[in-house]
């Protein structure tokens, strides 16, 4: 199923796989469309399935050569070995199995010193080459990256504290909620904004509130993701649970 409201398009799949499935049409029809093109990548549970899908649209010819990716975040601190760093996700979800260039490969360090300085440095890089395409997930809270609920929308990559709510939900990727790293580097709500297209993947019932809110509530940076409702391309692609408290769907 298939609705839009404005500027949103909305895409009901019927299940997890035909979320994956739709999400990664989407992302080869950009790739498809600009080899070149700069792609905004997230990590989370709900967008493995994506690279799953992209994976195998590489092997059957997908080319991903003169792609550059920037990842919306990063632990912080955090060492890029570590199993649990978005970088290590990105190379066993999908870096390592497609031909993308590694000079091309963008995340926000987690082992910097600085990190003011490095997340200056990754919205520069940002800001020379634009975003194309960023694909986003969402937590419970409506953080999209690492922007928690606050009193503002922040504009630029920063380094920011994770919400309670946030560090409970990653706690079962970790031997414990004490292990889980209290902070993050993140692409700020500005950062995300400027991408020419947005896409947004969610699934399972747990998701079914934080849609409602994201694309029919009020926009308030008490629920980031809201502020979504104002770009002017956005396409959300969820599974029938995800979907169940969308208004008109």
């Amino acid at each position: 199923m298939e609705k839009k409201f404005g500027n949103l398009k909305i895409i009901v799949a019927a299940d997890y796989d035909g979320l994956s499935a739709t999400a990664a049409d989407i992302i080869a029809g950009q790739i498809a469309a600009k080899p070149d093109s700069v792609l905004g990548l997230a990590t989370g549970s709900t967008p493995i399935g994506t690279y799953r899908a992209l994976v195998e649209k590489h092997k059957a010819g997908l080319d991903f050569s003169r792609i550059t990716s920037f990842n919306l975040d990063e632990y912080f601190p955090i060492k890029q070995s570590n199993d649990q760093s978005y970088m290590y996700f990105m190379r066993e979800n999908l870096f390592a199995h497609v031909n993308i260039n590694p000079a091309n490969i963008n995340i926000p360090s987690g082992e910097v010193a600085d990190a003011k300085a490095e997340c200056a440095a990754y919205e520069a890089k940002i800001a020379v080459k634009g975003l194309d395409l960023q694909l986003l997930g969402v937590g419970n809270n409506g953080h999209i990256g690492f922007n928690e609920p606050c009193d503002f929308f922040p504009k630029t990559t920063h380094h920011t504290a994770l919400a309670q709510s946030t560090i409970d939900a990653n706690a079962r990727f970790f031997e414990s909620t004490d292990d889980v790293p209290k902070h993050a580097l993140t692409m700020g709500i500005g950062t995300i904004f400027q991408a020419k297209r947005i896409l947004m993947v969610a699934s399972g019932a747990g998701k079914a509130d934080i849609m409602q809110k994201l694309f029919f509530g009020p926009i308030t940076p008490q629920v980031p993701g809201s502020i979504l409702q104002l770009h002017p391309d956005v396409t959300l692609v969820v599974d029938k649970d995800a979907a169940t408290k969308l208004e008109g769907i």
